[in-house]
């Protein structure tokens, strides 16, 4: 059993993609065996679906981004996870459009929130699959499992709080562990209380509506994100949790966050959860020399 990564970024991080697919099929060596690249996900900027983070994506690389997927035979998947989607926003015309292109590739998925927007495509552009988002915080074993029972969804995405909840999660059966796509690598607090009003405040943001008051305690304490106090967070799931809990116990999908960060952040998780340690310099060279990178 292989683990599955789900990257950020696949508008917000083109450039680093056209360079590290590449390496990493051309030079297989240098990763991991017990790993491969199940999708790439993201979304343009100004995307009115959008959701979960606010839209950093290149705009007009759509042709250039859905071909890097084809090439290398990675899924695509467009993160549409807003939770406010009205009727009136179905028409949109720029995300009907990447709908429209995106389906023309068997294989590709759609990250969604709003059982609405889910409808709309899944009767539109019934080719994609559907990936239910994190979004809905999904905190309680009981509201995971219900979701998981779901026909419409092929993965679930719990909050990162069920991360090592082993007694529920090694309690389902095999088609429900399939489904389950672990966020690895989040920052947050895991007392936090305020999560899924911090995704709304995103969602109302990409619709242009007025954000509420409320203020990220965990921003205002910890600051910007930082990948060495995610790997401090209880709930972190580093390598060696994937190599000897959860793929022994039959779950294979696990999600890297990081869209919002940047894309040298992004490759310190590329390093670290796909790359052998001793081919990190040698992945770090070519990245490093195709994008003549300056420190200051």
């Amino acid at each position: 059993m292989k683990a599955r990564y789900h990257l950020p970024g696949l508008f917000e991080f083109y450039d680093l993609y056209k360079i590290f697919l590449p390496l990493f099929f051309k030079h297989r060596n240098w990763f991991y065996d017990w790993c491969e690249i199940g999708s790439i996900y993201g979304a343009p900027a100004d995307c009115l679906w959008g959701g979960g983070r606010v839209g950093f994506g290149l705009n007009g690389i759509e042709k250039e981004v859905l071909s890097l997927c084809r090439e290398f035979n990675v899924s695509a998947r467009l993160a549409f996870s807003n939770s406010l989607i009205e009727e009136k926003h179905l028409s949109d015309e720029k995300c009907n459009r990447l709908c429209s292109l995106f389906s023309k590739i068997p294989g590709n998925g759609i990250i969604v929130h709003s059982d609405l927007l889910l409808d709309y495509i899944k009767n539109k552009y019934p080719s994609f699959y559907f990936v239910s988002s994190t979004t809905k915080v999904l905190s309680e074993f009981n509201q995971l499992e219900n979701e998981l029972n779901r026909t419409e969804f092929k993965y679930v995405v719990p909050d990162f709080r069920l991360n090592k909840d082993f007694e529920n999660l090694f309690s389902l059966d095999d088609s429900q562990k399939s489904k389950v796509e672990f966020l690895c690598n989040e920052c947050c607090l895991p007392n936090c209380s305020a999560r899924k009003t911090c995704y709304e405040n995103v969602s109302r943001k990409n619709l242009g509506l007025k954000e509420s008051a409320h203020r990220c305690v965990f921003a205002e304490e910890k600051g910007s994100y930082s990948f060495s106090r995610a790997m401090e967070n209880p709930v972190f799931i580093g390598i060696n949790d994937i190599q000897e809990n959860y793929l022994k116990n039959g779950f294979s999908e696990f999600k890297i966050e990081g869209r919002s960060l940047g894309s040298a952040l992004v490759l310190e998780f590329l390093l670290y959860y796909l790359t052998k340690p001793e081919f990190h310099i040698h992945v770090r060279e070519n990245i490093y020399l195709d994008n003549t990178l300056d420190l200051f």
